[in-house]
């Protein structure tokens, strides 16, 4: 049972090739479809891993990996599309990789990286996975309003930055206070 929520992982690992597949031949209800379950699986997996402790190293690794991998692919397909703009994908993926490789160097130089996200990381993959589904329903149906689809990129572009911010400056903080215990 407690493997269950690297299962459900998996499972969103799974759904990103059918996802950016669905997109790329314009089968923007299904690519909904499929990255709701997508969606609400990340819910899902950390709320059985926190309730049941069932919580392990894999997961740990596996379940942000899953997010970034879901994010990053569906972000850059539907900017190829012209569906979301370039400065908000690159926005999106410069804060992944910038936190990939921060976590990277962290474990190399430093060493285990014992690390929770963070409230506004938290928000801002919320109002990305929010903003995508918005995207996908108005390519699938029209709705809603491309006014309200620029708000909303404006609103993540905002929460991203801020993220990734948050994220350079923990990071930092760690690494210098490691840095000075070890010293």
């Amino acid at each position: 049972m407690r493997h269950i929520p690297n299962l459900i992982c998996l499972i969103r690992l799974l759904l990103v090739w059918p996802v950016a597949s669905a997109l790329e031949h314009a089968r923007y209800a299904l690519a909904l479809g499929l990255f709701i379950v997508a969606a609400v699986s990340d819910g899902l997996d950390g709320f059985l891993a926190k309730r049941f402790n069932w919580t392990s190293e894999l997961g740990k690794v596996l379940d942000p990996a899953a997010d970034k991998l879901l994010l990053v692919v569906v972000f850059v397909e539907t900017a190829w599309l012209g569906l979301v703009p370039w400065w908000l994908t690159a926005a999106a993926v410069a804060r992944d990789v910038m936190i990939a490789l921060g976590a990277l160097a962290f474990r190399l130089g430093i060493g285990p990286l014992h690390g929770h996200p963070t409230v506004i990381s938290k928000i801002n993959t919320a109002a990305q996975l929010l903003y995508l589904i918005g995207v996908m329903f108005a390519a699938a149906a029209l709705l809603p309003a491309a006014g309200v689809l620029r708000a909303a990129a404006l609103l993540v572009f905002s929460t991203t930055v801020l993220s990734g911010l948050d994220y350079l400056v923990t990071f930092t903080r760690r690494a210098w206070t490691a840095s000075a215990r070890s010293a």
